[in-house]
């Protein structure tokens, strides 16, 4: 397959799984094994740049959200027990960022190093969708993102921080945190989606140094640019419409995939 068409391939990969809670390091990692793509020019550096690009699906989508919280960053200096809705909002995207910083900073390289593996992908692709039943069947689902907790919201933190194993998924570990913790689907991904902005401007700018150091030799700058555009476009609609679908349907199709894709994971690695 020509390196134009796998750049927009795994473009396209990333913008669907970054937000639908089916893991997008898992896809990006199975795709480059089961393909055969080239992990040196597909890596993780590529899978950064196409991060960047659902950054920019995500921003695009949440901008009156963003410039309403921009309009309120002075009414929250009032401090988080602020009863102002935008503001209050500001200290719990802050407060649900702190875990991922951490574990990032102190775990960030032995995840990249040990655990970016098809078989740990398929282990966590297989547990996140039984966490993922179990919380369809148990939680209420009748908040909304208002009523969040600061406590709440660190420990839904903690869930995105744990997504940076690959196969957990970012959006899959919070949304079914979140329902354990009795929030409506639709809302669960609206903190959710807004929650991941900093943790994939704080992926990015890690990883920008050793991108830039390396350069761009060849054609690499066109094909990062090509991922990153064709995850921005992917990724803006399946924001859209995953939260529409959420605001009528269960997680369960996702759990079912989640499973089948662990499984052929398995077969493709234990093949004889």
């Amino acid at each position: 397959m020509p390196d134009i068409l796998q750049a927009a391939l795994l473009g396209v990969v990333q913008g669907l799984t970054e937000f639908l809670p089916v893991s997008s390091s898992a896809h990006l990692i199975l795709a480059r094994a089961f393909f055969g793509f080239d992990a040196d020019r597909f890596g993780l550096s590529f899978d950064v740049a196409c991060h960047v690009g659902t950054l920019v699906a995500v921003l695009i989508y949440f901008r009156e959200d963003l410039v309403r919280m921009v309009a309120a960053v002075p009414r929250a200096l009032a401090g988080p027990t602020t009863r102002d809705r935008d503001a209050r909002l500001i200290w719990l995207l802050v407060v649900g960022t702190i875990p991922a910083v951490i574990v990032g900073l102190l775990f960030g390289k032995l995840i990249e190093e040990r655990m970016r593996t098809p078989a740990v992908a398929a282990v966590m692709l297989a547990a996140g969708a039984i966490l993922m039943l179990a919380a369809e069947r148990t939680g209420r689902k009748t908040r909304d993102d208002v009523s969040l907790t600061m406590t709440e919201a660190f420990w839904i933190g903690c869930a995105q921080a744990a997504a940076l194993v690959p196969g957990v998924s970012r959006s899959g570990i919070t949304i079914t945190l979140a329902l354990f913790l009795g929030l409506r689907r639709a809302e669960a991904a609206r903190f959710i989606f807004l929650l991941a902005i900093p943790a994939i401007l704080g992926a990015a700018a890690h990883e920008a140094p050793k991108v830039l150091k390396a350069g761009f030799p060849g054609d690499t700058a066109a094909l990062f640019a090509i991922g990153v555009v064709t995850s921005a476009i992917v990724g803006y609609f399946a924001v859209k419409y995953f939260i529409r679908y959420l605001a009528n349907h269960t997680l369960d199709a996702f759990a079912w995939y989640r499973i089948a894709l662990a499984a052929a994971a398995a077969v493709w690695l234990w093949r004889p």
